[in-house]
């Protein structure tokens, strides 16, 4: 079986990265594909608040205290869906928010062995571009960038590619603008990206897509359920589902690709 590894990352905070990480894992999980969410927000991690769940053991066990991959692994059993698992962190440890590169080898050679027996594994990355952020934009096989139309969000966004282009040597990025109100915001939004990026470091970024604005996702979150499980029918969910689709897409395509290599693994420049 083969392991795809997504980093989900944002220039900015606040533009909706956790909430697309955990819907996006909840679809693919439903479309019988065996999903770790991995929370690589090191400084203020929040999925398990976003979930409901309360973790005895997180990543900061792992690579901190030894502790095994295994036991800090949550599956998320459901009574009427397929469960999913992840891999929770911890808040406000300050030895983890500017990891180096001896760290994420550490980390990489620790988790890798639990990691084999998934297809996807998503990490929901902090925001920014400090070193943690980088550390596992360089381990994963995908990077996708969330941004909203905002003129800051996107600024950052450009901000974030350009770092992990000029640092990593990374060229390939896909692209989900969230919270937009129509498809032409999300034209104009993803085609000022691509000319900045093109013009000044020679990337050329792909749209995966968008999420509509939707009312409906504030509710999820305060209900600490994807909203493609409580609203399966709203707009927001319905866009989600279409990533994951085109997701399962690129998977098969890099079928070839994947075959042999381990889950997580430094494939940029440092």
């Amino acid at each position: 079986m083969s392991t795809m590894s997504l980093a989900i990352m944002s220039g900015k905070g606040g533009v909706g990265k956790s909430n697309i990480s955990i819907n996006l894992g909840y679809c693919l999980a439903q479309k019988n594909h065996a999903l770790l969410l991995m929370d690589c927000d090191l400084g203020l991690a929040n999925l398990d608040v976003l979930l409901g769940i309360t973790p005895e053991e997180n990543l900061q066990d792992v690579l901190l205290s030894g502790a095994d991959v295994k036991n800090a692994i949550e599956s998320l059993k459901k009574d009427t869906v397929k469960p999913f698992d992840i891999l929770p962190a911890a808040s406000g440890v300050p030895e983890l928010t500017d990891m180096n590169n001896d760290m994420r080898d550490l980390l990489i050679k620790r988790i890798n062995p639990a990691l084999a027996n998934y297809h996807f594994i998503i990490m929901d990355l902090g925001a920014g571009i400090h070193n943690t952020v980088q550390s596992f934009a360089a381990m994963a096989a995908i990077r996708v960038i969330v941004l909203t139309p905002e003129p800051t969000a996107l600024t950052d966004a450009y901000a974030l590619i350009k770092v992990l282009s000029q640092d990593l040597n990374v060229k390939d990025f896909l692209v989900v603008i969230n919270d937009v109100a129509n498809k032409k915001e999300e034209e104009m939004t993803f085609k000022r990206l691509e000319m900045a990026c093109q013009k000044f470091f020679n990337v050329n970024p792909v749209l995966l897509g968008s999420v509509r604005h939707d009312p409906k996702i504030q509710e999820a979150v305060i209900a600490q359920k994807p909203v493609v499980e409580l609203f399966p029918d709203s707009p927001a969910a319905q866009d989600i589902s279409v990533l994951a689709d085109r997701l399962l897409k690129i998977y098969e395509k890099m079928q070839p690709y994947l075959e042999g290599q381990e889950p997580l693994r430094v494939i940029a420049k440092n």
